[in-house]
């Protein structure tokens, strides 16, 4: 029999399918989303007589320094000018992003760096303090900075060495500078530089920081509910370094994977 259209107009609509779609992989990182690294700085002497690593700024992360042993001292620049701040066993310091810093070493300086966004200064968030010339597009800053991997390892001591020394030097050039436009040059070329990147940074984030805060959210939540069943999932995860002695930007890295 036919129905009217007053009766099917009358009718409910069906709810649409929802789409079914898999969900997250929970995060196996450190708490936080941040990494570490075991950091032994590099003792060999810049042009100035400083012992240390390469000059260098992230522009998403913040970074934190535990050190365990030795001495030594961080360097800095921003836009409110220059400090050093001394480095001991026991010292805890950190930077957020657009601090230009140069780790120098005193006496057998070893620190455990703390990274955020699961490590990405380490992977990609870091530009160096190279002269202007060698930052106008990426593949020219690749070439000066690049230690090649499977190399025989003097050879990529020689080159990490060499970058560090250009660094240094462009980092010298900004500090004697003393003018404000030198390093907003500066900032302005760095975000050229990484600007093709920034849509992988972002997966990161959002895989690591961004679903580390939603889930503490979520468990927020639960509890308030009484609801306890994440409670039954935990977990114990440890890790040994995936690579050890690694030419870093500021020193011999033992670097972790999670």
């Amino acid at each position: 029999m036919a129905t009217s259209p007053e009766r099917q107009a009358a009718r409910p609509l069906a709810a649409p399918l929802a789409e079914t779609a898999a969900p997250p992989e929970p995060f196996t990182g450190l708490p936080g989303s941040v990494a570490v690294s075991h950091l032994s700085v590099y003792h060999w002497p810049a042009a100035d007589g400083r012992r240390g690593g390469t000059p260098h700024m992230h522009l998403t992360c913040s970074e934190g320094y535990v050190v365990t042993a030795g001495r030594g001292a961080v360097q800095t620049l921003t836009a409110s000018g220059y400090e050093e701040t001394p480095l001991e066993a026991g010292t805890v310091a950190w930077f957020t992003p657009g601090t230009i810093h140069r780790l120098v070493e005193v006496d057998g300086l070893r620190i455990v760096v703390l990274m955020q966004n699961s490590g990405l200064p380490e992977a990609g968030d870091a530009v160096l303090t190279l002269p202007p010339e060698y930052l106008a597009d990426p593949d020219t800053y690749a070439a000066a900075t690049t230690v090649p991997e499977g190399a025989p390892r003097e050879e990529q001591a020689r080159a990490a060495r060499a970058r560090r020394d250009l660094a240094v030097d462009g980092y010298r050039r900004l500090r004697a500078a003393r003018d404000p436009q030198a390093l907003a040059d500066f900032h302005r070329a760095a975000a050229a530089l990484v600007r093709h990147r920034l849509g992988d940074w972002r997966e990161r984030w959002e895989r690591g920081a961004a679903a580390t805060a939603a889930a503490t959210g979520e468990h927020l939540e639960r509890l308030a509910a009484g609801d306890l069943s994440h409670l039954a999932d935990a977990t114990v995860r440890s890790r040994r370094p995936a690579e050890q002695g690694r030419f870093g930007m500021c020193g011999y890295l033992d670097v972790y994977r999670f």
